[in-house]
């Protein structure tokens, strides 16, 4: 593997590429405890907790994500993250407001999917009870 002076990074959610581009230093936490990642660092597989990634471009800009579980594979000069779900922010403050937000929203829509599967099962079970009757 050559030496670089960036690698590139891209972070993926199930339905789209939240971002995609090049990185001079990432920070991440995965289970055990924070972590960091530089360019040439040595290639790795992780698993990324519910946390705050700080990705630095090579113009010294800071891209602040929240981010859920997911997975993180480093190999050679690129890095893909995948996670369940993201949103990006300009502060830490900020951050915090828009993941409350966001995720709040996604657990709601959540509950309310399990709540429509569970009448679903319901009453598939009724049917097929109604349907043993009718033979018997």
């Amino acid at each position: 593997m050559t030496t670089a002076s960036e690698m590139h990074v891209y972070l993926r959610l199930p339905s789209k590429v939240l971002f995609e581009g090049p990185a001079v230093r990432l920070r991440g936490d995965a289970p055990c405890g924070g972590f960091g990642v530089l360019p040439n660092h040595i290639d790795f597989v992780t698993a990324l907790v519910p946390s705050v990634l700080l990705v630095r471009q090579p113009d010294g800009r800071e891209r602040i994500f929240g981010i859920d579980e997911g997975l993180l594979v480093k190999k050679g000069h690129r890095v893909e993250i995948a996670v369940r779900r993201a949103v990006e922010a300009d502060d830490l403050d900020e951050m915090r407001d828009i993941v409350r937000d966001s995720f709040d929203d996604l657990e709601d829509e959540e509950r309310a999917a399990r709540a429509a599967l569970s009448r679903l099962e319901a009453d598939l079970v009724r049917r097929f009870a109604s349907l043993r009757k009718e033979q018997a």
